[in-house]
């Protein structure tokens, strides 16, 4: 068995940095240095000016957020009502949260490409003829938010999972409540603070995962961030690469800037509790 000392993982961590980062540091030399020209900045100046890119991004931001708020709503409080009243569940609950792995994203776009036809021809004389409509609003589809949510269950169940497992809920809720709380505020004011590491990294990759899904978007016809990207390729090899580059370094300033606010937060209610308790 081999240790890994200090300096070997040092060394283990300075190969898998150049590994990822030296294809994108080539790539973004590519789309700046043109033959004859030198440097320039022309394929980026195309895209950020280009018809759609704003509002594809925001849109792909509000998916993102709704989509968060949405997964976090569901798992959440099944995964804590497992914990607490019923851990024979925990198996079931992990089967249904794993079922959008077996399901390609293909086969779960046909069926709600199917579900949608299916509805304003048959329910065009019922009020539910309003709710499908809503669904497909072009300028915010929540049927991607719906689809986005369920194709998120595996990895925000599994951050969660990890979470709950280094913590004692139930001694934590039990504490909250001997102390007077009810169990909304328990779960909000003791054991939420001590998820919130598990909260941040399944918000991380809900968001990663709306920002680059692809396929879902474009069979159902929508134009969000990853399809507008795409679309705005072309033929041009160093326009292409320029926007996989783009794209690439808005996802990482997203969850960067989500890692600090996490951090952040979490510095202040430490400070605020050592004040408190002086």
């Amino acid at each position: 068995m081999v240790r890994l000392t200090p300096r070997r993982g040092t060394a283990t961590l300075t190969l898998a940095g150049l590994y990822f980062l030296l294809p994108l540091a080539a790539s973004a030399v590519f789309t700046v240095d043109v033959p004859g020209r030198g440097f320039t900045t022309d394929a980026y100046g195309q895209l950020l000016g280009a018809e759609g890119f704003l509002p594809s991004l925001l849109l792909s931001l509000a998916l993102a957020a709704a989509t968060v708020a949405l997964v976090l709503l569901l798992v959440v409080p099944a995964a804590l009502a497992v914990r607490l009243g019923a851990p024979r569940l925990r198996p079931a609950l992990e089967i249904i949260c794993s079922l959008p792995l077996v399901v390609p994203p293909i086969a779960l776009v046909a069926g709600i490409g199917t579900v949608l036809r299916w509805g304003p021809e048959h329910l065009a004389d019922t009020p539910f003829f309003q709710t499908f409509t809503a669904l497909q609003n072009p300028s915010f589809p929540l049927v991607l938010v719906i689809a986005y949510a369920v194709m998120a269950l595996p990895f925000v169940h599994r951050a969660l999972d990890a979470g709950l497992r280094a913590v004692d809920v139930r001694t934590l809720v039990e504490a909250a409540r001997s102390c007077g709380a009810s169990w909304p505020r328990a779960v909000a004011g003791a054991v939420l603070p001590n998820l919130r590491g598990a909260l941040l990294n399944a918000s991380f990759l809900t968001l990663a995962l709306v920002l680059g899904e692809f396929t879902v978007a474009r069979v159902l016809g929508f134009q969000p961030f990853a399809v507008w990207i795409v679309a705005a390729s072309g033929s041009q090899a160093q326009l292409t690469v320029a926007v996989s580059v783009l794209s690439l370094l808005i996802t990482w300033a997203l969850l960067l800037a989500l890692a600090f606010l996490g951090g952040r937060r979490a510095t202040t209610s430490t400070t605020d509790r050592k004040g408190s308790a002086r």
